[in-house]
């Protein structure tokens, strides 16, 4: 499952092939309230068909109708604005006090857009560098310590990929579906799995199958802040070392499925290893936010959401932890009541 903004890079690729023309629209900065973050794309057709979203509806409206009258048959980069008064902000459904500033780039040689896909397939983070004043493009590498966007008003740089890196320990069926959603929000993920039964059945695509141990794993991957480690098979021979090293390491989330008497239970082995107090609390377990999770698909909603919560700074006492029942995929029982602000 592809991130947003590669969705809109794909659709307009096919576009191209199509014979059509494209102009990509790139929020480059907002202001006040704004439904859509800096760097959301929007990819539109000649004939008004769109791909992703920069605004609630009425912007992309009012593009469509652009395109359709004519009024928008650009030949260079331009920019454009919405939301600058209080009038302005409620009709393009904005809002109050919200403004948004769009890059609009006609997308006239798909060349530049098929390479970066490859790239990106590859797994290589990659900066798009959109020259105004001529519309030239040129990628080049990058890393996740750069910017997810850079605007002086003379060139637009745009960074595509995967930011972060999701290691998962266990191939089972919840591995798959939060394998699936991760990479939607920009993750890299890595399924590590040492036991053939699960391993040989693994076929989720554009994801990467470790069957090394899970603890060399951790190791060989020199996790960073970008990262995030989860454990889910329920054997204390796979998870806890691993876990053991993750929590050593920069890692923004380490995390394991399991009842609080499990989680509980893994918090006694691993004092037993080498690690500090501060290193332990850092261990999320139950997993995940409390929404009801009960089927593999909603349990990895819930620890998408938690690690999402976490990757942002949201104080979890706010939002509520999942407890399990007894640890099973398929039997999961809330028992703590969700918090409000």
């Amino acid at each position: 499952m592809d991130s947003v903004d590669l969705q809109v890079l794909r659709t307009s690729v096919a576009w191209l092939d199509e014979g059509h023309r494209v102009i990509l629209a790139t929020i480059v900065e907002t202001w006040g309230s704004s439904p859509r973050p800096a760097g959301a794309m929007l990819a539109i057709r000649d004939d008004g068909l769109v791909a992703g979203s920069v605004s609630g509806g009425c912007v992309e409206d009012d593009l469509i109708l652009r395109i359709r009258d004519k009024s928008l048959a650009i030949e260079k980069p331009e920019i454009a604005t919405y939301g600058i008064s209080k009038d302005e902000a409620t009709r393009y459904g904005l809002p109050c006090g919200g403004k948004l500033e769009l890059v609009l780039e006609p997308v006239g040689d798909k060349r530049s857009l098929t390479e970066l896909l490859k790239r990106v397939d590859r797994h290589e983070l990659t900066a798009r560098t959109l020259d105004m004043q001529s519309g030239q493009v040129t990628l080049q590498p990058a890393n996740r310590a750069d910017n997810t966007l850079s605007f002086d008003r003379k060139r637009l740089t745009t960074v595509h990929g995967p930011r972060w890196r999701l290691l998962v320990i266990g191939a089972g069926q919840l591995s798959q579906y939060l394998a699936q959603m991760a990479q939607a929000l920009d993750y890299s993920v890595t399924v590590c799995d040492p036991r053939e039964e699960y391993a040989d059945t693994w076929n989720v695509q554009g994801t990467v199958l470790e069957r090394g141990m899970p603890d060399d794993v951790v190791l060989a991957m020199n996790l960073d802040s970008h990262c995030a480690v989860v454990a889910v098979t329920h054997d204390p021979k796979l998870d806890d070392l691993a876990l053991m090293e993750a929590l050593k390491s920069p890692a923004f989330y380490v995390g394991a499925l399991g009842s609080r008497l499990n989680s509980q239970k893994r918090h006694e082995r691993l004092v037993m290893f080498d690690l500090s107090e501060a290193e332990l609390s850092r261990l999320h377990g139950p997993i995940g936010l409390n929404i009801g999770s009960k089927t593999p698909p909603e349990i990895a909603v819930s620890i998408l959401a938690e690690m999402t919560a976490v990757r942002h700074g949201v104080d979890l006492d706010k939002v509520g932890i999942r407890e399990t029942g007894d640890g099973s995929e398929g039997n999961q029982q809330v028992c703590v009541i969700a918090q409000t602000a």
